[in-house]
């Protein structure tokens, strides 16, 4: 390969990553648990965008419940904010020939 391609494939990729990024933070997932009971919204940043708790939860006794519950519906956003990162970026970075697998630092 000789270097002006190179360099063409490097700005190439610089420019598609700047719009991955922006692209990246309107990504939104959301996670629930316990039957809907605890639902969690996640932007791709993995900010917390909202939470909805149902009022049956609410009670002193439901506390670990409710903990459990919180953390699972978080969870579950997460993946999937991380599989829609992952999708999002195969997409605008498949035409570059980047080893199958590579992992962009986000």
């Amino acid at each position: 390969m000789d270097f002006l391609k190179m360099m063409k494939q490097a700005k190439q990729m610089q420019e598609q990553m700047g719009s991955l990024q922006e692209q990246i933070v309107e990504i939104e997932a959301e996670g629930t648990a316990g039957g809907g009971l605890v639902t969690v919204r996640l932007n791709g940043k993995s900010d917390l965008k909202s939470l909805s708790i149902d009022p049956s939860l609410l009670k002193e006794e439901e506390k670990e419940i409710l903990e459990d519950l919180l953390i699972a519906a978080h969870t579950e956003a997460r993946a999937k904010v991380e599989q829609a990162i992952q999708e999002k970026t195969q997409e605008l970075m498949g035409g570059l020939g980047l080893p199958a697998g590579m992992k962009l630092p986000f």
